[in-house]
């Protein structure tokens, strides 16, 4: 079902020129014709038709691909750019205005991408700036690899490979060619660059409703940037598949959209359609990189991610491969002043990954290491302690999906993900572990913590076992006896309060643990039996953790979230606490009568 985009905007008859304000607000090298609302041209600054002596190089389009093409001004790039209204071809008046603002006695070289409304409007604007006794030459670039030939008279989009075709006109033009060798250049590039987009959602128009004809776990291969539909529509796949599936349709040898063959030097943009996280751009080029180089036999000298030509708020991607040569990768690592060009992407890579680091110690095998790994047999507490940490891993583990519910309510929504990786290495590592050495298992505990989890959780709970290793260690008894273990859970609780600044009340996991721990010390100090001691200590762990619905956050995220929100859900760190605590407690109660 169609429904109203949500925009933060006013007027949608006025998103343009309100982006040309806000974009020369923000970069004191650009300006703006004072012709609004019908003339929308951004230009450089640092640049005037009369005394301008190289060659200009002008592009533009329809608005809404933003930063395309007003951020792609200043030295080293665009001289002028002329927006359009959204997804609507700048008027001829428009485009002559800018010619007139900047092309000095070099000429100016216009760049167009290929759609219908932009080549005839940009054409004609040439025209008559060349009776008006301009130099002008253009270029069409039509980029698009996603619709099979024969394509008619429209011929192939243009697509985010124009941006590439800006980059090597702009550093020609700085590098004082005349306009014929900036234009015989920008062509040339022209001709060498390949694009196909994917999009997992249509975009919204500024005061217009969402089309629904993308539905759930659905996407379309090979549409344009102005959300017209696509080549193809399929079902969601891996980002491997989407990339593999792009990259074939590119250099696809039937087809033949670009001169790359194996052997070629290439560069590679992947392309940010509005709404695309960073971090799945970055995966979708790690990901089209060897299969370039493994799969297609390419040599990839360049890699540019970002968003770069975009379809206002459509989540997708799109891949441009441009075939490179000496004199491409000169072009392209040139300076310019353009705000939106990546910088930090020129020059040639070093290898992609290096060793970690290790301590000192750990590159020496000493004789202690031999003491730090699993016994040939375990003793008796060596298989209580198996078992515990065994039953406390795997009670996170089965916790992990209402973590992670909890959480979304009053966090991140990563609580059980996070122990859930914690949980998992535990039991991975646990092989190694030296069992029947409680202080040094404690310890080695703590290592897979902070090798694995992240975040908040990760830091507390290697203070917890750090500081119970601690307590631990300054026994010199080689069997830890049950006031021991309380004991070291209160030095870790003390350590957690004093690093993390949490107390009773504070809606943490300590919320689960100090209940545990007066109990336990209050049982054991009353006579009972170890196991029964633990086993009721895991229940007063537990209602502490239920406790925490009617208490307001005082620590972490979720202090930020209002009274009623935190009522309807128990703080999930609590939870977990009292959760990995209450299975040890029942596995070393079934393993000691087992035992007995």
């Amino acid at each position: 079902m169609a429904f109203q985009g949500k925009k933060l905007i006013n007027d949608p008859n006025d998103v343009v020129t309100e982006f040309i304000e806000g974009l020369v607000e923000t970069y004191p090298g650009l300006q703006y014709l004072d012709g609004f609302p019908e003339v929308k041209v951004v230009l450089r600054a640092d640049v005037s038709s009369a005394a301008y002596d190289k060659v200009a190089i002008i592009s533009g389009g329809g608005s809404g691909h933003e930063p395309a093409h007003a951020g792609y001004v200043g030295e080293g790039m665009l001289t002028a750019a002329i927006c359009g209204d959204v997804f609507a071809s700048p008027p001829v008046d428009s485009i002559l205005a800018g010619i007139r603002a900047v092309t000095g006695s070099m000429g100016c070289l216009l760049i167009v991408k290929n759609y219908t409304g932009d080549r005839l409007n940009f054409i004609l604007a040439a025209e008559q700036a060349k009776s008006e006794g301009y130099k002008v030459e253009t270029v069409i670039v039509g980029d698009d690899c996603a619709l099979p030939p024969p394509r008619g008279i429209a011929g192939r989009r243009g697509l985010a490979g124009t941006i590439l075709v800006h980059k090597v006109a702009g550093a020609a033009a700085a590098a004082g060619l005349s306009l014929a060798d900036v234009a015989a250049e920008a062509k040339c590039a022209s001709e060498m660059v390949g694009t196909m987009g994917v999009a997992l959602s249509v975009c919204t128009l500024p005061g217009q409703v969402t089309s629904d004809r993308l539905g759930p776990g659905k996407m379309e291969l090979g549409l344009g940037i102005h959300g017209e539909p696509g080549a193809a529509m399929a079902d969601i796949q891996p980002v491997d598949v989407v990339v593999s599936h792009v990259l074939n349709q590119i250099l696809s040898p039937e087809t033949n959209y670009v001169p790359i063959t194996r052997g070629n030097r290439v560069v590679l943009m992947i392309n940010g359609l509005g709404a695309t996280p960073i971090m799945e751009l970055m995966i979708a080029s790690g990901k089209a990189v060897p299969k370039l180089q493994l799969e297609h036999g390419l040599a990839v000298d360049r890699v540019y991610t970002g968003s770069f030509m975009t379809s206002l708020d459509m989540a997708g991607f799109s891949i441009s491969i441009m075939k490179a040569d000496e004199t491409i990768l000169q072009r392209l690592d040139a300076a310019t002043k353009a705000p939106y060009w990546p910088v930090g992407v020129d020059g040639n890579h070093p290898p992609a990954k290096i060793p970690v680091p290790m301590p000192p110690s750990r590159s020496i095998k000493s004789e202690s290491d031999e003491s730090l790994s699993r016994p040939p047999q375990l003793n008796q507490q060596g298989h209580i302690l198996e078992v515990a940490i065994e039953a406390a891993a795997n009670a996170i583990i089965n916790l992990r999906d209402s973590l992670n519910e909890w959480d979304s309510k009053v966090g991140d929504g990563d609580c059980g993900s996070t122990m859930y990786r914690g949980a998992t290495a535990i039991l991975e590592d646990i092989r190694n572990y030296p069992l029947n050495d409680a202080a040094e298992t404690v310890n080695e505990i703590g290592s897979s913590i902070r090798r694995i989890m992240g975040g908040t959780s990760g830091i507390i709970y290697n203070i917890f076992c750090k500081a119970a290793y601690a307590q631990l260690k300054a026994s010199s008894q080689p069997v830890v006896t049950a006031k021991q273990w309380a004991e070291a859970l209160e030095a870790s609780i003390a350590a957690i309060s004093k690093y993390g600044g949490a107390s009773a009340g504070y809606r943490t996991l300590l919320d689960a643990l100090i209940p545990a721990s007066a109990m336990l010390q209050e049982r054991l100090n009353a006579g009972d039996d170890p196991c029964v001691a633990f086993v009721l200590s895991s229940e007063a762990a537990l209602a502490g953790a239920e406790s925490t619905k009617h208490m307001q956050a005082q620590a972490g995220r979720s202090a930020y979230v209002a009274g009623e929100i935190l009522a309807s859900v128990p703080d999930p760190g609590a939870m977990a606490a009292a959760s990995w605590y209450r299975a040890a407690a029942l596995a070393v109660e079934d393993k000691s009568g087992a035992s007995s």
